[in-house]
């Protein structure tokens, strides 16, 4: 059997054991030892929709095959495989390089990841085009114009949600439609302030979690790992508005209320303040109600994505319970579907 995903591969293998194959990158092939002094190899393997950790041990057959596996080599690796509480359990391995077709195919996901991020990328567009007051709507075009191959091959974190290439594209869309929703629960919100928050919170993600052109391994980078996402969103909003804020503008915008510095201001808040409290990251708390709704927003989009991978992913304990997936603090239950009648 082929698989079309690691993650259709995670979902069987938490059920039964399943045998397969399954196209991936080596993002990294590292030598560990337990706790016992049995060496063993600790293989990430990548793909378009996440990545997953195998374990080879030394004396296993397959071995040698495994162990001069280098980051970025694309490669099919069939085996009987089954998800337990550890994690993924991998035997009877084989592995073999991709053709150069293959390779494409793999490179260029699912059909239905790839459908989804498209259309995702054209809400934002639209969403992004909806909004009235001129500066932010030239600010939000600008970046999507400026930025558009970095947002799209980018990650939405490193891990716990939307990690994955092209994950910043499906995050920031949810962001924004949850942002969106809630304008029509409390109509005395901002609504162009909160959409062009939601577009640019994570902006900083283009560098701190952005995928290699043609690899599904995220590197770490020094402005990351210094600076975070926050910062460098704040960074790149003064550096946009900087740009588009010229003399002529200026003379054409003068009379707008509110003022645009009061504006620029407002959003730079919306990005500091977004993960919400001071423990989290954020420089700021929220002082606004639009800060308060985007860090909301951006948490709700995120929870419901670490749901739908605890969903797909994690074995059945009992009757209509899976297994925790961390972050999430417990067990999950499987939800409640909506009534059908005749």
């Amino acid at each position: 059997m082929k698989f079309d995903s690691l993650t259709q591969l995670t979902a069987e293998a938490a059920k039964e054991t399943v045998q397969g194959t399954v196209f991936a990158q080596v993002a990294q092939n590292n030598t560990r030892t337990t706790k016992q002094g049995k060496p063993y190899l600790e293989i990430v393997l990548a793909d378009a929709d996440g990545s997953m950790s195998i374990k080879v041990w030394d004396n296993a057959p397959w071995h040698g095959a495994f162990a001069p596996l280098q980051p970025n080599t694309a490669v099919a690796v069939t085996g009987n495989w089954q998800m337990n509480q550890y994690g993924m359990d991998a035997a009877d391995l084989d592995v073999r390089p991709l053709t150069l077709d293959e390779e494409e195919a793999m490179l260029s996901g699912s059909p239905q990841l790839h459908e989804r991020q498209e259309n995702d990328w054209a809400q934002i567009t639209e969403m992004a085009e909806g909004i009235r007051d001129p500066r932010l709507n030239m600010l939000c075009r600008a970046l999507l114009e400026t930025f558009e191959a970095r947002f799209r091959r980018s990650g939405a974190a490193r891990g716990f949600h939307h990690a994955r290439r092209g994950g910043l594209v499906e995050h920031t869309a949810g962001v924004m439609r949850n942002a969106d929703a809630l304008c029509g629960a409390y109509p005395q919100l901002n609504r162009d302030l909160l959409l062009a928050g939601a577009l640019f919170h994570d902006c900083g993600k283009m560098w701190e979690n952005c995928f290699e052109e043609h690899s599904f391994v995220m590197p770490y980078v020094e402005s990351g790992e210094m600076l975070g996402h926050i910062t460098m969103g704040i960074e790149i909003i003064n550096k946009l508005w900087a740009r588009i804020y010229t003399d002529e503008r200026k003379e054409q915008w003068k009379d707008l209320c509110p003022a645009s510095e009061q504006v620029r201001l407002h959003l730079l808040h919306l990005v500091a303040s977004h993960h919400g409290l001071l423990e989290y990251g954020s420089p700021v708390m929220p002082k606004t109600p639009e800060a308060l709704i985007l860090h909301h927003a951006d948490d709700m989009d995120a929870k419901m994505e670490m749901f739908a991978q605890a969903y797909a992913t994690q074995p059945e304990i009992g009757k209509g319970i899976l297994q925790k997936k961390p972050p999430l603090p417990t067990n999950v239950v499987r939800p409640l579907p909506p009534c059908e009648q005749a």
